[in-house]
């Protein structure tokens, strides 16, 4: 029969959030990147304000917009998950303290 105890690294998970946290913090340095090269500015320039352009500069702009807020999308995800491996961390570190008290160990210490 296989062992159904488990338990939480809380190393691995700290490591885990942090590597999140950092994508997350990345892909918003790309995002904000991309919005400043790609934004509807930067497009009308490249394409100039000719009649004949307006087609192809605005389906630029809608794909340019619909990127980004995949981007945005992804970014809020991967900071929800950060957050959420915080927490997990946090509440693994108070309750393992309180299952240390309950077994005897004293704060800075054992008894």
């Amino acid at each position: 029969m296989a062992d159904d105890a488990s338990y939480y690294a809380d190393g691995v998970g700290r490591s885990l959030g942090k590597k999140f946290e950092l994508q997350a913090y990345d892909l918003r340095a790309y995002l904000k990147k991309f919005e400043q090269e790609t934004g509807e500015e930067a497009i009308s320039d490249g394409f100039g304000l000719l009649t004949e352009s307006d087609e192809v500069r605005n389906a630029y702009i809608e794909y340019s917009t619909t990127a980004a807020a995949a981007m945005k999308a992804v970014h809020d995800h991967l900071d929800a998950i950060a957050d959420a491996l915080r927490k997990v961390n946090r509440n693994t570190e108070v309750t393992d303290e309180d299952v240390a008290v309950l077994f005897g160990k004293v704060a800075g210490g054992d008894r």
